[in-house]
Protein backbone atom coordinates (compact mmCIF):
# COMPACT_ATOMS: atom_id res chain seq x y z
CA UNK A 1 0.00 0.00 0.00
CA UNK A 2 1.43 3.38 -0.94
CA UNK A 3 1.99 6.12 1.61
CA UNK A 4 -0.85 8.15 0.09
CA UNK A 5 -3.22 5.17 0.28
CA UNK A 6 -2.24 4.53 3.91
CA UNK A 7 -2.91 8.17 4.82
CA UNK A 8 -6.29 7.97 3.12
CA UNK A 9 -7.04 4.70 4.92
CA UNK A 10 -6.01 6.18 8.30
CA UNK A 11 -8.24 9.21 7.73
CA UNK A 12 -11.20 6.94 6.93
CA UNK A 13 -10.49 4.93 10.08
CA UNK A 14 -10.36 8.15 12.13
CA UNK A 15 -13.86 8.98 10.90
CA UNK A 16 -15.02 5.46 11.75
CA UNK A 17 -13.50 5.54 15.25
CA UNK A 18 -15.06 8.96 15.92
CA UNK A 19 -18.43 7.64 14.72
CA UNK A 20 -18.11 4.62 17.04
CA UNK A 21 -17.31 6.97 19.94
CA UNK A 22 -20.34 9.18 19.27
CA UNK A 23 -22.62 6.17 18.75
CA UNK A 24 -21.50 4.63 22.04
CA UNK A 25 -22.14 7.88 23.89
CA UNK A 26 -25.63 8.18 22.43
CA UNK A 27 -26.34 4.52 23.22
CA UNK A 28 -25.83 5.00 26.95
CA UNK A 29 -27.35 8.46 27.17
CA UNK A 30 -30.54 7.32 28.91
CA UNK A 31 -29.45 3.99 30.39
CA UNK A 32 -29.53 4.00 34.17
CA UNK A 33 -27.30 0.97 34.68
CA UNK A 34 -23.91 2.26 35.82
CA UNK A 35 -22.07 -0.96 34.93
CA UNK A 36 -23.35 -0.95 31.34
CA UNK A 37 -22.73 2.81 31.07
CA UNK A 38 -19.14 2.54 32.23
CA UNK A 39 -18.28 -0.52 30.13
CA UNK A 40 -19.64 1.05 26.96
CA UNK A 41 -17.98 4.38 27.81
CA UNK A 42 -14.68 2.54 28.25
CA UNK A 43 -15.02 1.15 24.74
CA UNK A 44 -16.01 4.58 23.45
CA UNK A 45 -12.90 6.10 25.00
CA UNK A 46 -10.78 3.41 23.34
CA UNK A 47 -12.28 4.44 20.00
CA UNK A 48 -11.37 8.05 20.77
CA UNK A 49 -7.83 6.88 21.61
CA UNK A 50 -7.66 4.91 18.36
CA UNK A 51 -8.60 8.05 16.42
CA UNK A 52 -5.83 9.94 18.20
CA UNK A 53 -3.24 7.26 17.41
CA UNK A 54 -4.36 7.11 13.79
CA UNK A 55 -4.02 10.89 13.62
CA UNK A 56 -0.41 10.44 14.76
CA UNK A 57 0.12 8.06 11.84
CA UNK A 58 -1.35 10.61 9.43
CA UNK A 59 1.04 13.21 10.83
CA UNK A 60 3.95 10.78 10.51
CA UNK A 61 3.33 10.67 6.77
CA UNK A 62 2.24 14.28 6.14
CA UNK A 63 4.31 16.48 8.48
CA UNK A 64 7.84 16.72 9.77
CA UNK A 65 8.31 15.91 13.41
CA UNK A 66 10.30 18.55 15.28
CA UNK A 67 12.83 17.40 17.81
CA UNK A 68 12.39 18.23 21.47
CA UNK A 69 14.47 21.08 22.82
CA UNK A 70 17.18 19.79 25.15
CA UNK A 71 15.96 21.94 28.05
CA UNK A 72 12.62 20.08 27.96
CA UNK A 73 14.03 16.64 27.28
CA UNK A 74 15.24 16.05 30.85
CA UNK A 75 11.90 17.02 32.38
CA UNK A 76 10.00 14.86 29.92
CA UNK A 77 12.36 11.96 30.57
CA UNK A 78 11.86 12.28 34.34
CA UNK A 79 8.07 12.48 34.00
CA UNK A 80 7.99 9.48 31.70
CA UNK A 81 10.21 7.54 34.12
CA UNK A 82 7.73 8.25 36.90
CA UNK A 83 4.82 7.28 34.67
CA UNK A 84 6.58 4.00 33.77
CA UNK A 85 6.98 3.21 37.47
CA UNK A 86 3.30 4.00 38.14
CA UNK A 87 2.22 1.74 35.28
CA UNK A 88 4.45 -1.04 36.65
CA UNK A 89 2.83 -0.68 40.07
CA UNK A 90 -0.62 -0.80 38.46
CA UNK A 91 0.36 -3.98 36.57
CA UNK A 92 1.54 -5.60 39.80
CA UNK A 93 -1.61 -4.52 41.64
CA UNK A 94 -3.99 -5.84 38.98
CA UNK A 95 -2.07 -9.13 38.70
CA UNK A 96 -2.40 -9.63 42.47
CA UNK A 97 -6.06 -8.63 42.40
CA UNK A 98 -6.81 -11.22 39.70
CA UNK A 99 -5.58 -13.94 42.05
CA UNK A 100 -8.25 -12.99 44.60
CA UNK A 101 -11.30 -12.59 42.35
CA UNK A 102 -13.70 -15.46 41.72
CA UNK A 103 -16.35 -13.56 39.76
CA UNK A 104 -15.75 -13.99 36.01
CA UNK A 105 -17.38 -10.65 35.15
CA UNK A 106 -14.95 -8.84 37.42
CA UNK A 107 -12.03 -10.81 36.00
CA UNK A 108 -12.94 -9.79 32.44
CA UNK A 109 -12.88 -6.12 33.40
CA UNK A 110 -9.67 -6.36 35.44
CA UNK A 111 -7.94 -8.26 32.60
CA UNK A 112 -8.97 -5.53 30.15
CA UNK A 113 -7.50 -2.88 32.46
CA UNK A 114 -4.37 -4.96 33.00
CA UNK A 115 -3.83 -5.36 29.27
CA UNK A 116 -4.13 -1.58 28.82
CA UNK A 117 -1.62 -0.99 31.62
CA UNK A 118 0.83 -3.46 30.05
CA UNK A 119 0.54 -1.74 26.69
CA UNK A 120 0.97 1.71 28.28
CA UNK A 121 4.08 0.51 30.13
CA UNK A 122 5.63 -0.86 26.96
CA UNK A 123 4.85 2.21 24.87
CA UNK A 124 6.17 4.57 27.54
CA UNK A 125 9.43 2.63 27.72
CA UNK A 126 9.77 2.98 23.95
CA UNK A 127 9.08 6.72 24.08
CA UNK A 128 11.61 7.09 26.88
CA UNK A 129 14.20 5.24 24.82
CA UNK A 130 13.60 7.65 21.94
CA UNK A 131 14.08 10.67 24.20
CA UNK A 132 17.22 9.28 25.82
CA UNK A 133 18.73 8.91 22.37
CA UNK A 134 17.61 12.42 21.37
CA UNK A 135 14.90 11.17 19.04
CA UNK A 136 17.51 9.75 16.68
CA UNK A 137 15.91 6.35 16.26
CA UNK A 138 14.77 5.48 12.78
CA UNK A 139 11.14 4.51 12.28
CA UNK A 140 12.27 0.89 11.86
CA UNK A 141 14.20 1.01 15.16
CA UNK A 142 11.14 2.44 16.91
CA UNK A 143 8.85 -0.37 15.74
CA UNK A 144 11.51 -2.97 16.47
CA UNK A 145 11.64 -1.72 20.08
CA UNK A 146 7.86 -1.81 20.41
CA UNK A 147 7.72 -5.38 19.14
CA UNK A 148 10.73 -6.46 21.21
CA UNK A 149 9.32 -5.10 24.47
CA UNK A 150 5.70 -6.22 24.08
CA UNK A 151 4.29 -8.21 26.95
CA UNK A 152 2.17 -11.19 26.11
CA UNK A 153 -1.53 -10.68 25.63
CA UNK A 154 -3.81 -12.02 28.34
CA UNK A 155 -6.61 -13.69 26.41
CA UNK A 156 -10.26 -13.40 27.23
CA UNK A 157 -11.79 -16.65 28.40
CA UNK A 158 -15.36 -17.62 29.13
Amino acid sequence: MSKQNRVEFYREQIELENHIHKKAESTIKDIGNILINELIMGIALDSKKHATLLNALVSLHTKTTPSIAEKYGSDIKDNISEHIELERKAIDTYNKLLETIDDESEKIIIRAILNDEINHHSLLKTIQKMIIENLTLSEKDFWDLVNEDQYSYIPYSD
